[in-house]
């Protein structure tokens, strides 16, 4: 089955926070491939961050992406990695589906992401309006 295929038969299904739980477990797994994780810890991130590459208040398109985005990349994970790790990773998901890791440090990271970029907005509306 092609990747495409995979990724519409992950994004049909409603576990997707499970894969996602599951993604995160199989990056802080020790036997998981280096580039594995690049793209497990690239797929989290967009999937958890407020930022998307269509904004969700334009109709369809907006949810589009995350519907398409996401299970594509989910999938291209579980193509990297072996299947025996990809399970166990998902059935230790499935059975903690109900407790969701406590990621403070992420919310702190994407808030201080978001201060710099209104800084650095400011900082170059005023350079350009009042430093004559």
């Amino acid at each position: 089955m092609s990747l495409f295929g995979k990724a519409w038969q992950l994004g049909r299904k409603v576990r997707l926070a499970t894969y996602l739980i599951a993604l995160w477990k199989l990056v802080r797994h020790r036997e998981t491939p280096r580039a594995a994780k690049w793209v497990a810890w690239s797929v989290l991130a967009y999937a958890l961050s407020p930022i998307d590459l269509v904004p969700d208040f334009i109709p369809v398109l907006g949810q589009l992406d995350d519907i398409i985005l996401i299970p594509l990349g989910v999938a291209l994970v579980v193509k990297m990695v072996p299947a025996t790790l990809w399970q166990r990773c998902l059935d230790e998901a499935e059975s903690h589906a109900g407790r969701l890791p406590r990621l403070w440090w992420g919310a702190l990271l994407i808030a201080l992401v978001w201060l710099a970029v209104l800084g650095l907005l400011g900082w170059a509306a005023y350079t350009a309006f009042f430093a004559s």
